[in-house]
């Protein structure tokens, strides 16, 4: 089983909350993800972009980042 480099029509469907193709583009334009029409009308979104974007994959590191204050900057 290959890995693709796109995310899947469901995949789409589940990111932009859309069914028709021309609402996905819509969506996705508001969203500021980068995407391409393919001739057939299909929309093509890399994951790595998805990634870039939202933040991340669930693979990295599952502990939060917090932000602290800088406590020293009150000191002065």
């Amino acid at each position: 089983m290959s890995s693709s480099i796109v995310l899947t029509q469901d995949e789409v469907q589940s990111l932009t909350g859309r069914h028709r193709k021309d609402a996905q583009v819509k969506a996705l334009r508001f969203m500021g993800i980068e995407h391409r029409v393919r001739p057939d009308g299909s929309v093509a979104v890399l994951k790595a972009h998805i990634d870039q974007v939202l933040g991340g994959s669930l693979t990295r590191s599952s502990k939060p980042h917090r932000a602290e204050p800088n406590w020293a900057a009150l000191d002065g």
